[in-house]
């Protein structure tokens, strides 16, 4: 099993991994807005944010935007759901330009990425682009369907993130209302949010919160991503600009956090081979260590 956010040897080491904001793939203005600002990931968007009509168009545009930038890495493309038929268009038109990766979205288990990896290792082959160089993140509870798979994708090639999406699950389930009087998920929901981070924690890789729609509470915003971030999460997507210096702040460890985790593994470090260690009067065991090691990845920092 691998770390989450870890990647395999032939693909670019992962960017930061706090916010991932969405970008519609057919506004160069926006996408640029995106890319220029401080998000970790922006996600050029080929699918919601794109009508039908103008999804030719706007394949060439992710192309070319993606073309002229030097900060690929962290440009990553959402294409449409592979039960849509323009998977294969999207890719075609849009891996040429070296992406840091690709979010699938309505994914219903592991075989869907490792047919999406299929398409993956032709086109970089094709383009002479480094085997497994293309990341991937997976919606993976849009459909009732997927609900069932969330823990599916251990193994899954390519995978580096899961997050999950509360809009098209609502959708198909007819349902009216996504959240209570109280501003929290209706159960359904909230059960969509803990099988994504069951499921991304058992494959391995982070487990990346949904979008608050309303962009302007900020403050709503900033105490959901500490909420979740305090669960596990490892970031959270973003629909506008201003939401992505508070997701940031959140889900970046302060400097206490740091020197904890550092004198954690210290203490193991002292200690070779325990399976726990005393520590400021608490025992320590090795799930600990972990933890600590994460955070300091999470900070972008060596252990």
């Amino acid at each position: 099993m691998t770390t989450p956010g870890s990647s395999p040897s032939s693909a670019r080491p992962l960017p930061r991994i706090r916010s991932w904001l969405f970008a519609p793939g057919d506004s160069e203005r926006k996408m640029a807005k995106a890319a220029d600002g401080p998000a970790d990931i922006v996600l050029l968007d080929l699918e919601d944010s794109v009508s039908p009509e103008n999804k030719p168009a706007a394949r060439a545009l992710v192309r070319d935007f993606l073309t002229a930038r030097d900060d690929r890495s962290r440009l990553w493309v959402r294409v449409n759901p592979l039960s849509g038929g323009e998977t294969l268009a999207d890719l075609e038109a849009v891996i040429p330009a070296a992406p840091g990766g690709i979010m699938l979205p309505k994914a219903e288990g592991k075989a869907d990425v490792e047919a999406l990896d299929a398409h993956l290792t032709r086109l970089e082959a094709a383009n002479g682009i480094a085997a497994g160089q293309t990341r991937v993140a997976a919606l993976v509870t849009e459909t009732p369907r997927a609900m069932f798979r969330t823990g599916d994708y251990e193994g899954a090639p390519r995978l580096a993130a899961m997050s999950w999406g509360a809009e098209d699950l609502s959708s198909a389930l007819g349902a009216r209302v996504q959240f209570g009087p109280n501003g929290q998920y209706m159960p359904t929901f909230e059960l969509a949010r803990s099988l994504c981070l069951l499921g991304a924690a058992a494959a391995g890789v982070a487990a990346i919160e949904t979008i608050q729609a309303d962009f302007r509470d900020l403050e709503g915003l900033r105490d959901r991503a500490q909420m979740v971030r305090s669960q596990g999460y490892r970031g959270m997507l973003a629909i506008h600009p201003a939401q992505v210096e508070v997701i940031n702040e959140a889900f970046t460890p302060g400097e206490a956090e740091i020197a904890h985790a550092r004198k954690v593994i210290a203490a193991f470090d002292a200690n070779p081979g325990a399976g726990a260690v005393g520590l400021d009067g608490a025992m320590l065991d090795r799930p600990h260590l972990v933890l600590a090691r994460n955070l300091l990845a999470d900070a972008g920092l060596h252990a």
